[in-house]
């Protein structure tokens, strides 16, 4: 046949196929918004305090190595002067011993001193120029004012006033000193005895002698305790002495120094008895005879107000006159606690406790008839 061919071919294919099964390892787990931001704030606070403007740790390092440089030139002018008003020739090894530093980095510090032309050298040691004797003042009186300050406003102790004041003296800048001073009506003694420098450097000149020096029977007032080295000072208030405090001395020889103060007999050694300066008196205070301790009031007996002793300062002082103790004030012991102390005292119809060491140093009359009204 004639006709046309259509062939069709199929192609068939077969697609062979394998199955694979895989099992999908889980996800990683979410992590912890808490924890991430826990994490976050605590690197961000870790930087902040390290980095931080002026309040970071690494400023604050600096400054403080500064600083400490700084205290050293202060303190060592301030042992240059020490030295120059007892005529004595400050030197190297004084300095290190007095600062409690190495001689060679003494000899730093003499070096950059003199490089800012606050100190030179002179044969056999050191001493101040006009810029350095002005700079040493000034960080006494900062250090005096400071101590006055302690002692008429605060209740710190006396055995902390002079550390707390070495602390102070290198952060005050003049405005601040000469504030300090208007505040406190521009004293002219620290609560030591010692005298303060005023803003011209100017100063009262020492005056009193040692107590050892005095002859036996004379009657005196302690007007100096000297505060270094601690370790003796610390005994002589343990002893209860204060500036104020008058004497009479009893008898004084190379072993003992022996005195009567407040109706107590005291005694010093000769080392003691050195770093308290006197002034002699031609009387005694006027006192009654039959004067004691208001620790010496038995509860139902009732005495009048001498006096509050200068050695009660600042606070606590301002507290006990708040409280009525003024001389001719009325007041009676009411009781004691089952162990002694404190005793409850009534003073203008309210009843106080007070300690047997705040007691002692209140001075009372006898006591009075029992028959006398409160």
């Amino acid at each position: 046949m004639g006709g046309k061919w259509g062939v069709t071919v199929t192609r068939s294919f077969t697609t062979f196929s394998t199955r694979v099964t895989v099992t999908p390892s889980p996800p990683p787990p979410m992590p912890d918004p808490a924890l991430a931001l826990f994490t976050f704030f605590l690197l961000a606070a870790a930087a902040l305090a390290l980095f931080l403007p002026r309040r970071g740790l690494l400023q604050r390092w600096q400054r403080q190595r500064r600083m400490t440089q700084r205290v050293l030139a202060e303190d060592a002018l301030k042992h240059i002067q020490h030295c120059e008003s007892e005529n004595r020739k400050p030197t190297l090894h004084s300095m290190a011993g007095a600062l409690q530093i190495t001689t060679d980095r003494a000899a730093e510090t003499l070096a950059r001193l003199a490089t800012r032309g606050l100190v030179r050298d002179e044969e056999g040691g050191y001493a101040l120029t006009s810029n350095g004797r002005e700079y040493a003042l000034r960080v006494i009186r900062a250090h005096r004012l400071w101590e006055r300050y302690l002692a008429d406003e605060t209740g710190f102790e006396a055995e902390s006033w002079h550390t707390l004041a070495e602390e102070q003296e290198h952060r005050l800048s003049p405005q601040e000193i000469d504030a300090l001073a208007a505040q406190l009506g521009h004293p002219i003694h620290d609560p030591h005895g010692d005298p303060i420098p005023n803003a011209m450097g100017e100063m009262a000149l020492p005056r009193g002698r040692p107590l050892a020096e005095m002859p036996s029977g004379q009657r005196a007032v302690i007007i100096h305790l000297e505060d270094e080295p601690e370790s003796i000072y610390t005994r002589l208030l343990a002893k209860g002495l204060f500036a104020g405090m008058e004497i009479l001395l009893l008898a004084s020889d190379s072993h003992s120094v022996r005195f009567r103060a407040n109706g107590d007999e005291h005694r010093l050694a000769p080392l003691l008895a050195r770093n308290v300066t006197v002034i002699p008196v031609a009387e005694p205070a006027e006192e009654p005879p039959s004067a004691r301790p208001l620790t010496a009031l038995q509860p139902g007996e009732t005495a009048r107000v001498l006096g509050i002793s200068p050695r009660i300062r600042g606070v606590e002082r301002r507290r006990l006159l708040d409280l009525g103790i003024l001389p001719g004030t009325a007041i009676s012991a009411e009781l004691r606690s089952p162990g002694g102390d404190p005793t409850a005292y009534q003073v203008r119809g309210a009843l106080i406790a007070l300690r047997a060491d705040q007691a002692s140093l209140i001075r009372v009359t006898a006591p009075e008839p029992a028959t006398h009204g409160r």
